[in-house]
């Protein structure tokens, strides 16, 4: 999903070399951003994530009291978007992901199974189409939809999605970024589908954790970035 995390993401692992494309069900990218901050044209970041803005080159103003950053919401979707393209991923609009694809000798997710979003609106039968890949990055918000797929085929993997906790936006803010990345062989999670994942709670309208765990993930714990290609 072309959210915050998943086109953070795209780009960083773009930059290191990989083939990227990134699959939205909607028809324009950008995710919750589009919102901003309950409807305000603005959205804030901590200077944790100060760095990804320049990578981005999102222009900001600095809020001293708060040490935050305020960004205007739609130049953030649109930069993010930019710089994940201009790095050489592929964002693919209007695609639904219905399954995964994965084998079980050794146990690993290979790739996912994919629908036009009208198909699936129109109620109409059309045969699906299969995406091989290195690796899938569940970045599909508080949905989790991968991970939800993963839960219910495959009881192996003991992925067990516990639903967002409380709302504390510091706390939540943190946990994102720091319980982000490896769930399986060749599945990955960023963004609020880790809130998802793990009960941490929901932050709102901070954006920090949501850029920097597609950031930080690509690069720790020892999962070279070799092992990524699809964001969902």
């Amino acid at each position: 999903m072309s959210g915050a995390s998943g086109l953070t993401a795209a780009k960083y692992i773009s930059d290191s070399g990989l083939k990227v494309v990134v699959l939205e069900k909607n028809l324009s990218f950008g995710g919750g951003m589009g919102g901003g901050g309950m409807l305000f044209h603005k959205v804030v970041v901590g200077e944790d994530a100060k760095p990804v803005l320049e990578d981005f080159e999102v222009r900001y103003t600095v809020s001293q009291a708060d040490r935050l950053y305020v960004i205007d919401t739609a130049e953030l979707m649109t930069k993010l978007a930019l710089g994940a393209l201009s790095s050489g991923a592929k964002i693919i609009h209007g695609v639904t992901v219905e399954d995964v694809i994965f084998r079980r000798k050794p146990l690993a997710i290979h790739g996912v199974v994919i629908q036009w979003t009208p198909v699936k609106i129109s109620g109409l039968h059309a045969d699906p189409l299969f995406i091989m890949s290195r690796a899938v990055v569940d970045a599909t918000g508080h949905d989790a939809e991968v991970l939800k797929v993963v839960s219910r085929k495959i009881p192996e993997l003991r992925v067990q999605l516990k639903g967002e906790g409380a709302a504390h936006a510091s706390v939540g803010d943190r946990l994102v970024v720091e319980e982000a990345g490896r769930v399986a062989p060749g599945l990955y999670v960023t963004g609020m589908a880790v809130s998802a994942l793990k009960g941490i709670p929901r932050m709102g309208p901070i954006f920090s954790g949501m850029r920097l765990s597609g950031k930080t993930r690509c690069r720790s714990r020892n999962e070279g970035p070799e092992e990524w290609l699809v964001l969902i």
